[in-house]
């Protein structure tokens, strides 16, 4: 690709960006190439198309960029380093742990809500493995229609709730004793102990399994799961690729199946730094029409978990993967603050 063929790509890929509307060589002519004639612009795209960078939705309509062009512009830029020059786009200041009653665990929430605000698009954030963590408490509380919510803090201020299903049904003061019961034998064990205990029990008779064996269970899946927090997934609707309503749905779908999303968001934390997956480049088949911008954040030099963003292919890549790798590195700022220690993923 040539100087000229380059610069008329960039240029599409960015008009077509700001309107969403398939780019014609007259628009480019009247904004970005004044000494050139349509006619010369329509053949370098015309090469474009030839070279899969450029697809044509109509005959007579213009062009939009492929795939291959958002990856050809993504990789034009220099990569991100974390921590080097001013603030991103959006980042109105640190995260702050002060806060210390809303705990880690609140703590991600919000910077996967700051991730959503600052780039108007879907903010993931995947909570780290709980593998080495100890804990320090567990307490029930009784609801309506045979229901309980579930409270597990850790000894780093991690606080984990979860409504459970009582069944068969319990008492609201059982409930409670089950709760002290289960803080009696979970403190100051880490998540593998009590997951390697509950699943060859020393005593298989003993009171708590006989009567609270599906409280237990549910427990247990509480800590052996990883937490995805999502926010703004309404954002996508201000996109016009998502207008359509199939497409929407089973977005949203792809949304609530967290586990598929936790799975794939585990697999890109292999890697340290930021990712960049475009279109067909994404695994899970209901997001071929997204990008999905993300970075891992850190712990005493070690990966302890990833967040991102997901929007349409359409996106002012340096714009949003700075908005991306400035949250990671505000995170890992925040957690390094953190006086007790941390678990580490496995």
């Amino acid at each position: 690709m040539d100087a000229r063929h380059r610069d008329v790509l960039i240029a599409t890929i960015r008009e077509y960006i700001d309107s969403a509307e398939p780019v014609g060589s007259r628009a480019l002519v009247k904004r970005h190439f004044p000494h050139l004639s349509p006619a010369t612009i329509r053949n370098a795209m015309a090469d474009l198309e030839d070279m899969g960078y450029l697809a044509q939705p109509h005959t007579s309509a213009g062009r939009v960029p492929t795939d291959k062009a958002y990856r050809f512009y993504v990789e034009s830029f220099p990569p991100p380093q974390r921590g080097a020059g001013p603030a991103a786009p959006g980042a109105r200041g640190p995260f702050s742990l002060t806060a210390r009653r809303a705990g880690v665990d609140g703590f991600m929430e919000q910077a996967s809500s700051h991730l959503s605000t600052a780039t108007k698009l879907t903010g993931l954030l995947l909570a780290p493995p709980l593998k080495h963590t100890t804990i320090a408490r567990v307490d029930l509380m009784p609801l309506e229609d045979d229901r309980a919510l579930a409270v597990v803090a850790t000894e780093a201020g991690w606080v984990t709730v979860r409504e459970i299903t009582l069944d068969p049904p319990l008492r609201a003061e059982e409930v409670r004793t089950i709760g002290r019961e289960l803080t009696r034998r979970f403190h100051d064990r880490t998540v593998q102990e009590i997951v390697d205990m509950e699943r060859a029990p020393d005593d298989p008779l003993d009171a708590l399994h006989t009567r609270a064996r599906a409280v237990t269970e549910q427990i247990v899946a509480m800590l052996r799961g990883r937490t995805l927090y999502v926010s703004g997934a309404i954002n996508m609707l201000d996109h016009p690729e998502f207008w359509d309503l199939e497409t929407m749905r089973e977005l949203l779908r792809t949304f609530e199946r967290k586990e598929q999303l936790a799975e794939l968001m585990t697999t890109l934390a292999a890697d340290e730094g930021v990712r960049v997956m475009i279109g067909d480049e994404n695994p899970v088949g209901e997001m071929r029409e997204c990008t999905l911008i993300t970075s891992t954040y850190m712990y005493r030099d070690q990966v302890l978990g990833i967040l991102g963003v997901v929007g349409p292919r359409r996106l002012p890549y340096p714009e949003v993967i700075s908005v991306v790798n400035e949250t990671a590195r505000q995170v890992t700022e925040a957690l390094s603050r953190v006086r007790q220690d941390l678990y580490l993923p496995s």
